[in-house]
């Protein structure tokens, strides 16, 4: 007794990738490829979560400095203004993370003695990300 498999095999190799995606029942997505610059929006994005969280625990722990405007900017704006600079479409990106330098520059300026020094290594990054965000096409 003999069983002939080699129309099953001819259709789903000799297929395009898109119909032989649907025999096996999985459907292929090609999404575009991302910025160069997103992976460092995206780590700017972390590092300046993390130094607000320390500095939200600051303000309200203990031995909590004065709050002056530049602790509040520090503790309120970083991480929701570079949320967009790391996930929008790249105009708007461009917009969000220009801004996140400007707010993250002016906060280390006024704290720049102990609150302001965790928010250095978010700045380095953001600033890497927002000059290669710039220098791509869109």
């Amino acid at each position: 007794m003999t069983t002939d498999s080699t129309a099953a095999d001819t259709s789903a190799a000799g297929a395009s990738p898109a119909a032989r995606s649907k025999v096996t029942g999985v459907w292929l997505r090609t999404s575009p490829p991302l910025p160069a610059s997103w992976p460092w929006r995206r780590g700017a994005l972390l590092l300046a979560a993390a130094a607000q969280l320390i500095t939200i625990s600051l303000v309200i722990g203990v031995d909590a400095p004065a709050l002056t405007w530049s602790v509040l900017l520090l503790a309120i704006v970083p991480a929701p203004l570079l949320v967009p600079a790391a996930f929008a479409p790249q105009p708007i990106s461009r917009l969000a993370a220009a801004a996140g330098v400007v707010v993250l520059v002016v906060g280390l300026i006024g704290q720049i003695t102990h609150i302001g020094l965790f928010f250095l290594p978010a700045l380095a990054v953001l600033f890497v990300g927002t000059l290669m965000l710039w220098r791509e096409v869109a």
